[in-house]
């Protein structure tokens, strides 16, 4: 199964069940690898921006989703890669730079985990090292209506109306600390929402 033929079903089950406004795709760039960094407030995000966003992404994804063989085949096969959580996991960096430098896009959520009822947490200073090694283009990406649509211990899916938001590449000063362009990316992330 090819990325583009998951994405087309995906994309196709999606507006089958949700009505999804995009918003911003010309802030995605045409070409070259770039980060696409987003909220992260239901398991549908992934699978939202993904469709959302007219380049092909690669996505981290947390190693405990891998342990199964039949659906870690099915994350491999959609540029998914395992990440251990709560550690600086140096495998994960590397794969991440490769994809990128290889002219892919890179799905990111600042955050780590997902946030719950506008709870905010400190992001990662991981996107901020990545930010300033490749010294590619960092889009802002925020989603709306996936909490409502699977929230926190929902079992089943809600009809709910979706936007996706992208916006414009962000200004980063790659000489600050990791954890200040962490910071400068979740601030712009933030400012999409204000702005929604």
């Amino acid at each position: 199964m090819s990325y583009w033929v998951a994405r087309w079903i995906t994309l196709v089950v999606l507006r089958a069940i949700f009505p999804i406004q995009v918003f911003g795709r010309e802030h995605i760039p045409q070409k070259g690898g770039f980060i696409l960094a987003g909220n992260h407030v239901s398991y549908l995000d992934p699978l939202v921006l993904g469709s959302a966003c007219p380049r092909r992404l690669d996505y981290m994804a947390k190693e405990e989703l891998f342990y199964n063989r039949l659906f870690s085949w099915i994350l491999y096969q959609v540029g998914c890669f395992p990440v251990k959580r709560d550690s600086a996991d140096l495998s994960a960096l590397k794969q991440a730079i490769r994809r990128v430098r290889q002219g892919n896009g890179l799905l990111l959520f600042p955050e780590g985990s997902r946030r719950f009822d506008g709870d905010q947490a400190q992001p990662h200073a991981g996107i901020g090292f990545l930010a300033a090694k490749l010294n590619v283009p960092v889009v802002p990406g925020f989603v709306q209506g996936t909490d409502l649509a699977l929230p926190k211990g929902g079992r089943f899916i809600r009809r709910v109306k979706i936007s996706v938001y992208f916006g414009h590449e962000i200004s980063i000063d790659r000489n600050l600390p990791y954890q200040d362009i962490a910071q400068t990316i979740m601030v712009n992330i933030r400012q999409l929402e204000k702005n929604s």
